[in-house]
């Protein structure tokens, strides 16, 4: 269901020009086979059907998440970015990083890989042997035009700042939430959070007003502003709202985004945010020609363990259109 009126929950405030207002739209997560030899197969929460971005954020897959078609974590082998930041959050498990700036890097639950991909960076993503199945989430976040072609970098950060409200457990990631901010960043104004809620907990979790949001369960269930939230859903909760209204009757574990609307028009394909088809195209070119100047080797794997691009399809491709 929508709420169209341009109206918060809690305050009669107007809705500014380029924000889309208080709104709870349901998007359901697909199923998305990545391919390659290990059949990695992940849920897909965005980009959605005429929502391709909640603020800066215009990617989510959430992988290892079980089902009968989901193998338990995940093996990606060396693949290329431009125009992003790569955010990985593990849920269970290690991942190890590496990257062709020189990152190798093992990461555990509760900390947090940004990688920086500015005009071009490869890495590869391995669970670690002997550790649980490697259940996670990787976001991506659109790099606005001012900072899309910037040196490529890698941050980790373990120790990230918490909000603790009744009942309540938020750690962001990045950006700032209710007076607390990462150390991780960013180059847009944004947010993102790991909300896990104590059974019974009713609480109003203080938000940013100019920011558009979004929530997607991991586990249990959620109300958000009236709104029930069911694993593998999307809820899309649009802006001007002062506060999100959060109950769980049996306890939850959700992820919060949100940021300033991305005005920014976005072409994106593979794994590659551009603003145009020719931009893609280029990137693909020197990905497949081996290009070492903007995609140098990643130490510790040959050049055969590099994931071809696929062909491009035979249409010019257009930047995603957003309709709420």
């Amino acid at each position: 269901m929508s709420d169209l009126d341009c109206r918060p929950d809690v305050a009669a405030l107007p809705c500014a020009a380029g924000r889309p207002g208080p709104r709870a739209d349901f998007f359901p997560s697909r199923e998305v086979p990545l391919g390659g030899v290990r059949g990695v197969t992940v849920h897909r929460s965005l980009p959605q059907r005429g929502l391709p971005t909640i603020g800066a954020w215009c990617f989510l897959d959430h992988f290892g998440s079980g089902g009968p078609k989901t193998p338990a974590g995940h093996d990606i082998d060396p693949h290329p970015h431009i125009g992003l930041q790569t955010v990985t959050w593990p849920l269970d498990g290690r991942i190890r990083h590496r990257d062709s700036i020189g990152s190798d890097v093992e990461i555990l639950p509760g900390q947090l890989n940004l990688m920086t991909s500015g005009y071009g960076i490869a890495h590869s993503e391995y669970r670690v042997p002997g550790h649980a199945s490697g259940a996670g989430l990787q976001l991506w976040i659109a790099l606005p035009d001012e900072a899309r072609d910037t040196a490529p970098h890698f941050e980790q950060h373990r120790d990230l700042p918490a909000v603790e409200l009744p009942g309540l457990h938020a750690t962001v990631l990045i950006g700032t939430l209710a007076g607390a901010t990462s150390p991780a960043k960013a180059y847009t104004p944004i947010v993102g959070a790991d909300l896990r809620l104590d059974a019974g907990v009713d609480v109003e979790l203080p938000v940013t007003t100019e920011f558009e949001y979004a929530i997607l369960v991991v586990e249990g269930s959620l109300t958000v502003a009236d709104n029930t939230v069911e694993p593998g859903t999307l809820l899309y909760l649009g802006s001007d709202r002062p506060t999100l209204a959060l109950t769980s009757s049996a306890g939850a574990h959700a992820i919060l985004l949100g940021g300033e609307p991305f005005g920014e028009s976005l072409v994106m394909w593979w794994n590659f945010v551009a603003r145009s088809h020719e931009e893609i195209e280029a990137a693909r070119n020197d990905w497949e020609a081996h290009d070492l100047r903007r995609f140098p080797d990643i130490a510790g794997h040959t050049p055969e363990q590099r994931i071809p691009a696929p062909p491009l399809p035979p249409i010019h491709l257009a930047p995603r259109t957003r309709r709420i």
